[in-house]
């Protein structure tokens, strides 16, 4: 008997789209349905979990299970369905206020404890459900309605919180750029443990033109890096531009310019313990440097919710009661008629 097979419509909902026209939200959760149709679970094997913010909205547009919860606690609830039933595929979807500002310290031990979900963090850089603040990921000098004269402050960068909780998995991708947005949600759902995938999202209300070297394909070909394990890091609209290392860093070199050829480029290992080059490749800014896209880091390790019920098994298996309601009986009991 053949497996179902699913398409992008399995996964649409029968609600209206509540966004705003030409928000990046649109763009991705296209491409998450057609990750999810790809990947062939069951939409009642799917949940999709959210906190607070125009993201937040999207559990309603998936038909699968959901659940909108309060603002910055996606994580901990979701951490809560994978250890109750860890057959459930989940998926959170945070903004980058809800995710790594009341939501930080969910984020952070989420990554720490590995557990096996899916985080998908929308980064618009910008509050746009309460009507344009800054956000944690602001660049400083941002103005905004709550910083007329600029933010005096550094920001978060999602990557390097991430490697600091001792993340596994870490992609990125841009909104609008389809193709490559489902083929990196897909890889996150595919590996085991927790994943995060940093969304750039353009704001058309509140932040527009954020992501705008990112926003064509002529503009990511010389602006971008894809990344993609076992292959040399070359971009540009002619592939002729990779990185090499140079000391304790990465330079940008021109290929068939000093002698330099493709052999001489470094090839990417998303697989390699040591984070210290994934580190570098993620932080990576323009106008010097491409901005890094597609599997970042994708390290195997244990995850929390399979150790959680071994570990039940294994106590279980040593003790002669094994539920509660096996305890309840272990003393004298009546029957009332």
């Amino acid at each position: 008997m053949c497996e179902k097979q699913y398409t992008a419509k399995d996964f649409k909902s029968d609600q209206y789209v509540r966004w705003c026209p030409g928000c990046g939200d649109h763009a991705l959760i296209t491409s998450l349905q057609k990750a999810m149709a790809e990947l062939g679970v069951a939409p009642h094997d799917t949940v999709v979990i959210s906190g607070i913010g125009c993201s937040s909205r999207l559990p309603y547009y998936i038909n699968s299970y959901g659940f909108h919860t309060i603002h910055g606690r996606a994580a901990a609830i979701a951490t809560g369905v994978k250890v109750a039933n860890p057959k459930l595929t989940v998926w959170q979807i945070s903004g980058d206020g809800d995710g790594l500002a009341i939501g930080g310290n969910h984020f952070i031990h989420a990554l720490r404890r590995n557990v096996n979900i899916n985080i998908v963090l929308l980064n618009n850089h910008i509050y746009g459900l309460t009507k344009g603040q800054y956000s944690p990921t602001s660049p400083r000098g941002f103005v905004s309605k709550s910083s007329p004269y600029g933010t005096v402050e550094d920001p978060f960068r999602p990557a390097e919180l991430a490697f600091g909780a001792r993340g596994r998995f870490f992609a990125r991708c841009v909104d609008v750029d389809l193709a490559n947005s489902a083929e990196v949600l897909k890889a996150s759902a595919q590996h085991k443990g927790a994943s995060v995938v940093e969304v750039l999202q353009n704001c058309v209300i509140f932040n527009n033109g954020s992501q705008s070297n990112l926003a064509t394909k002529e503009l990511r070909d010389d602006n971008a890096i894809y990344l993609e394990h076992g292959k040399p890091m070359i971009f540009g609209k002619n592939r002729d531009k990779g990185l090499m290392q140079e000391g304790f860093g990465l330079k940008v070199v021109k290929i068939g310019e000093n002698g330099i050829t493709e052999k001489d480029i470094l090839v990417h290992d998303a697989h390699c313990e040591d984070n210290t080059l994934h580190m570098k490749l993620a932080l990576m800014e323009g106008p010097d440097f491409p901005v890094a896209l597609g599997v970042i880091r994708d390290v195997e390790a244990p995850c929390y919710d399979e150790c959680v019920h071994q570990q039940i098994e294994e106590v279980k298996a040593k003790k002669k009661i094994h539920t509660l309601e096996e305890f309840l009986h272990t003393g004298d009991t009546w029957e009332i008629k």
